[in-house]
Formats: structure tokens, sequence, C-alpha cells
């Protein structure tokens, strides 16, 4: 036979083996687009802005349903109810982590973001109670976030009022924060090695975006040297680039929004004054700028459909049946940006975290961390940077952009994994 007939009857059989596979699995799953053989959906998905692409979808399937990235099926939850009721209220069915191509090269399972099943429960639980052995959430991680904010600030004054691009910066900061719990020590901005571990750490981002036990011979423990060095990973990672990403987005939606930065610095004055630095206590006193910095994580969405979640077991999942190992994507961008919740979610605005007294008030939809069982690790330490952060930067420096507050485009240049903010100028004028 004609090896070209053979290739054509092979490829033939195999077209028709994945149109029965994928046909046999959407029977059981919730309704969604009709994929293609073998590429699935893709080709109905905007890859630079995923989450648009699924909000589209829920307004014709629903708030859960199926798309197909290849043969993969995807059950995606859209809107507050469906995420909340996977992530809190079958938070062990839902806790799974879901398979992202990049990080399986990578940390091929191990640490604790990627990790899963009993190895991520005992390596979660332990780093939680090392990070708290280390003082998180104690008063002496405090000390050390306001001693860097400090360093910031006598870092952003050498920049002499000129123009500069704020992301190295912005990212020594949290990412010496964590090393000051990790290593018991902070480095100067200057540290070659510091410097390769930011540039490593960033790269990572724009990648993902487009020895206390040595148990090296027991093969059934999560604690090996291996899972350590890529938990260790994972904190610089989460800890590092989320909360410099997040400043710096933050600072261009201030420089956007002058008139919000002006009542912060008002505030600033008022509750905390210029002689001492700013402190967790403060922020009770402080509702307007406690608004404005979850105003900037709200608006930003910087985990438009969080990170890939697995179902645990099979389950029945309002009606529909969803089997072991089904990647999840709960949409953040569904919940953070829901008009009921938050009118005119599009619009910076810190009135959506404030009453009509001018109190701070709580919202069930903020979820920037995510929840349930794999709600963020250093949640706590990240909301404390970002307050005394922000709030010291501003009670030092009047921020200045070199172009008109009007033309500035708060657009993210990337929105797959992660929203990325256009690259800017500012300059930090000493007050």
């Amino acid at each position: 036979m004609d090896p070209f007939v053979v290739l054509v009857l092979c490829l033939s059989c195999l077209l028709l083996l994945s149109l029965w596979r994928q046909s046999s699995a959407r029977e059981k799953l919730p309704p969604g687009p009709t994929p293609l053989p073998i590429i699935g959906n893709i080709l109905q998905v905007d890859v630079k802005d995923i989450s648009k692409s699924l909000s589209n979808f829920s307004k014709v399937y629903g708030p859960v349903f199926t798309v197909y990235f290849g043969l993969k099926p995807i059950v995606v939850l859209h809107g507050y109810e469906a995420v909340k009721e996977a992530l809190i209220d079958m938070g062990e069915e839902f806790s799974g982590r879901g398979i992202l191509a990049v990080a399986e090269r990578t940390n091929k399972g191990h640490g604790i973001v990627f990790n899963n099943g009993k190895t991520w429960k005992d390596i979660r639980r332990f780093s939680l109670m090392t990070l708290r052995n280390f003082g998180m959430g104690k008063r002496s991680i405090e000390d050390r976030v306001q001693e860097e904010a400090r360093c910031l600030v006598e870092e952003l004054r050498k920049t002499k009022s000129s123009p500069c691009d704020p992301t190295f910066i912005l990212s020594c900061a949290p990412c010496n924060v964590i090393c000051s719990i990790i290593f018991q020590n902070r480095f100067d901005y200057k540290d070659q090695n510091f410097l390769n571990l930011l540039e490593r750490l960033n790269e990572n981002v724009r990648i993902l975006s487009s020895a206390w036990l040595q148990e090296k011979h027991n093969q059934h423990s999560g604690f090996t040297i291996e899972n350590l060095v890529y938990s260790v990973s994972d904190l610089f990672g989460a800890g590092t680039e989320t909360t410099s990403t997040t400043m710096r987005y933050g600072l261009l939606l201030l420089l956007k929004h002058p008139e919000v930065t002006a009542k912060v610095q008002e505030e600033i004055g008022r509750v905390v004054g210029r002689h001492r630095s700013p402190c967790m206590q403060d922020r009770s006193r402080m509702p307007y700028t406690d608004a404005v910095v979850h105003e900037i994580q709200r608006y930003i969405n910087l985990l438009p459909t969080n990170l890939p979640h697995a179902v645990t077991c099979d389950i029945k999942f309002r009606n529909y049946f969803i089997p072991k190992g089904t990647t999840i994507f709960t949409s953040l961008s569904s919940v953070l940006h829901d008009e009921k919740e938050f009118p005119n979610p599009k619009v910076f605005d810190p009135g959506h975290f404030l009453d009509e007294s001018g109190n701070f008030k709580k919202s069930d939809y903020f979820m920037p961390f995510s929840a349930g069982k794999r709600i963020c690790l250093g949640e706590s330490l990240a909301r404390m940077e970002l307050f005394l952060f922000l709030t010291t930067i501003l009670q030092n420096f009047n921020l200045k952009s070199l172009v008109d507050a009007k033309d500035l485009d708060t657009t993210p240049v990337a929105s797959g994994l992660a929203s990325v903010p256009p690259s800017y100028q500012i300059c930090f004028n000493p007050v």
C-alpha cells in the first residue's frame, strides 16, 4: 500500500478517535462551545485576554461551562456564587492544583503552589508553621516591613526627582522582606546576588504571562531537599512579584487619578503626620487609604482566572458530573468586577469600599488572593506590605507623571495568567 495512503488512514483514525473521545467526555461535562478536533476551542479564545473570552462564553452557557484547550477539557466557574460554592463550600473537593504546562516543566510537582495531595497538605502546613516561627503575623514582621519601607524611601530619594521606571526598585522591597524572613537578613539594593535573584523572578513572571529535614531516601515523604528548594522558590516568586506588580500598577493608577492621591496624602498627614513611620494600627483610622489599597487590587485583577484548580475526586456540581482530576478555572475577574457588588466595575473608584459615611466597607467579593484551601499563603504579609509601602511612599513623595494624567494608559499589556501593567516613567518629588 502506498505510504501516503497509510499516513492518511492513520491520521483519519486518530481524528475519528479524537472526535469520539471528545464527544463521549462532553456528554457528562457542563455545556460549552463545540471544540474542534485536536485543537479544541483555542481559536475561539483571545490568548491575550483569556478572561474576556471566558466572560463572553458565560453569557451563552451560564456560570458553569466547559472549554477545551487542545484535547484537555477545562470546567470554568464564572461569577461569585459559583466560585464561592466551589472554593469555600466544597473546598476539599476543589483543592487540587490543575496542570500548568510551564510549571510542570520547571517545578515538576514540587513545592507549595503546584503540589497536590497529602504532600501538598504536609508542605503547606509545615510552611505556615515555619513562617509563624519566623515571625509571620507578629510585631517583628511589621518592624521588618517598616524598616524596608524606610530603605525604599532612601533608594527613591537617590533618583533626585528624575524620571525612572519603578519596576526594579519596587521589586527590591518585597523581595527583601522575604529574605529577612527566610535568611534573617536583607540585601543592599546593589548586591549582585540580590540582582540576579530579582532578574530570575521577573523573568519567571514574563514566561508565565505570555535543610531542616534530610529525608533523601524516603520517597514517600514530602519533606525532601527538592521539595524544600522549590517551596522556598515559591515563597520568593509569590511573595515578590505579585506584591511588586500590584505596587507598580497602583502607582500608575495614582498618577492617573491625582485627586485620589491628594486625598490619601491628606489622610496620611492628619493621622500619621510627617515625623513617624506609618504602622498597621493606623489603618483603622485611615478608611480612605484602606479603600484605595483594596480598590487597586480589585481594579487591576492581578490573576484574572486564578491559578488552575482541579477536583480531587469524582463530584456532582450543580447537577453536572465532573470526573476526578478535571482542571477548573475559577474566574476571579467575574467576582472582582461584578456589576451588582461594584457599580461601574471598570472604573477605578475607592468608593467601592466606602459606605455613605465614609467608613471602610468590607466585601465578600474581594478575592484577589483567591479563597478556600488554596488561598494565598502570604495574604496577611502582602496586605501589610501594600499598606505600609504605599503609605510610606506617599508620606515622603509627590508623584509626577511625564505626560498629562488623562493621556496615561492603564490597560494591561498582557492578561494571560497575570495582568501586567504597561511600562511608564514616574518622578518621585520629595515632599
